[in-house]
């Protein structure tokens, strides 16, 4: 075990934006420890998967004692998973509800809170969260009550993480993206997904990743939720 090299944790790891931000890390060096439900191992061995719900006390434990216990430390933790249920506010099920808590705010409430004291023990770490640009700006005829009340939550602790740590080393983040090309979008819908945007185009995972990498060699940045939506959280278009 070597404590020199620096160490991720990506939740929602399989695919998407989370396998991107996976790639991205190993390209600067930091060795991974890659979480989701059915994530399967590869050939890498600086990328170890941990499969299981983050949003279970016990995974989200499991997903940091392999981390301190493979390599030591815990440099950045990066929330990436998440739901979107689209659906008429009224429309809503209990089980959508209890179904949105458990990803987006267990999730993100278990591996942080379990990960912050080996930060401070560490005088360092990075915690990023993948919200979504509708907590700021709604579209009319997209409705998204769950996505703002549990994303919205996100934004507003990311705020108050940030103040709590700034001066214990931790720095706390979020970027929050608008709609993004990934599998979870029906190839007969991107078009006009696409338009929602005033840049007139989808975004790619590539554009997630890099906000998430200036944030990661930004030192003097910590608090910022920072868009990435093609201009949507500017206003109406």
């Amino acid at each position: 075990m070597s404590t020199d090299r620096k160490v991720a944790i990506v939740t929602g790891a399989s695919q998407g934006i989370g396998a991107g931000i996976v790639q991205a890390y190993r390209g600067l060096g930091y060795a991974v420890v890659a979480n989701s439900r059915a994530i399967e191992g590869g050939q890498d061995p600086e990328v170890v998967t941990v499969a299981g719900d983050i949003g279970e006390r016990a995974v989200a434990e499991q997903v940091v004692r392999t981390a301190v216990g493979r390599f030591g430390r815990v440099d950045t933790l990066i929330n990436n998973a998440g739901i979107f249920i689209g659906k008429a506010f009224t429309d809503y099920t209990v089980e959508d509800f209890e179904r949105a808590l458990h990803v987006n705010v267990a999730g993100f409430f278990h591996v942080t809170q379990i990960v912050v004291p080996q930060m401070l023990e560490q005088g360092s770490g990075h915690v990023v969260q993948i919200t979504t640009t509708l907590v700021d700006q709604p579209i009319a005829g997209a409705p998204a009550g769950l996505a703002s009340l549990t994303k919205g939550g996100l934004a507003a602790v990311t705020r108050g993480l940030a103040i709590e740590y700034a001066d214990r080393g931790i720095r706390v983040n979020a970027v929050a993206p608008g709609i993004i090309r990934t599998p979870m979008h029906a190839a007969d819908a991107l078009a006009a997904l696409a338009k929602l945007h005033p840049m007139g185009r989808l975004g790619e995972v590539e554009d997630v990743v890099a906000a998430i990498l200036y944030l990661e060699q930004a030192p003097f940045v910590t608090g910022e939720i920072l868009n990435v939506d093609g201009g949507q959280h500017a206003g109406r278009w």
